[in-house]
């Protein structure tokens, strides 16, 4: 969604090195009190509000069964994330499916591999496991090219592994199980905050839909990842953090090298 009025805003007395006293981070409030943002709220004296601005619906089965997808016709699972696991296993509960003992999993990373414990016993299936993205996976892949493949995944997703599978030519089947949608924010004064922090695409494309006629000015805008900083460019927004950097991999690390820049 382009957003044109953003675009008109760029004259050279716009200032985006004033201070910054108020950050919109659009996730949930962390659970954890040790989290970062918390430490930098009060090292630096700033008031830091938590608003998810976007959400996860998941397809029951008969909303599933409309794609004309066989689960157990594919002998391999693709999982990219936890909220991919709880999904699919959501749906396999629903439809009264259980995997078979030589079902393989190849996961994205360490984390979501543990984390299929939750509905599996580990030491007894076949997994396979990358170091944290998608393109970490390919290698592995490459070795299992026999396979049928079934990809879970939201109706917004990246098209890194899709794009890979289909030019290699492996078998494989795309399987919409949760929707990412827009939460309804509309009840922030979004014009408040020096600093708006996200951390997807869906996110920005969230604030057009809430805000439709938001003009940036000179709020700050941090954007965690090359497709969620180019969501903000081609929304015709500013983006003046772009995480993660070098010295810092999270989202609060590069804010705080922000806010440290700028008091200089």
């Amino acid at each position: 969604m382009k957003n044109t009025q953003a675009a008109e805003i760029l004259p050279d007395n716009i200032k985006r090195d004033s201070k910054v006293s108020k950050i919109l981070i659009t996730q949930s409030r962390p659970t954890d009190e040790k989290s970062p943002f918390f430490t930098m709220a009060g090292k630096y004296n700033i008031h830091i509000d938590f608003s998810a601005f976007i959400k996860i619906d998941f397809l029951d089965y008969k909303e599933f069964r409309k794609q004309k997808i066989e689960i157990l016709d594919h002998s391999a699972i693709i999982l990219t994330s936890r909220n991919a696991v709880d999904h699919f296993f959501k749906l396999c509960s629903e439809a009264k499916l259980e995997m078979p003992p030589e079902m393989k999993y190849f996961c994205v990373s360490e984390q979501t591999a543990n984390y299929l414990q939750k509905y599996i016993t580990i030491r007894k299936r076949k997994i396979f496991t990358g170091e944290k993205t998608a393109s970490d996976l390919f290698e592995i892949l490459k070795k299992h090219k026999a396979e049928k493949f079934l990809f879970p995944c939201s109706n917004i997703r990246n098209d890194e592994l899709p794009v890979f599978l289909r030019s290699n030519e492996f078998t494989f089947t795309e399987a919409v199980i949760y929707k990412t949608v827009s939460s309804n924010v509309t009840n922030l004064d979004i014009h408040s905050y020096d600093l708006l922090a996200f951390f997807s695409p869906s996110g920005v494309t969230s604030l057009l839909e809430n805000f439709p006629e938001y003009v940036q000015k000179d709020t700050r805008i941090a954007a965690f990842g090359p497709t969620t900083s180019r969501a903000v460019k081609e929304a015709g927004l500013i983006l003046d953090i772009e995480a993660p950097i070098p010295n810092a991999p999270s989202m609060a690390g590069a804010i705080e090298v922000y806010l440290k820049k700028i008091e200089n």
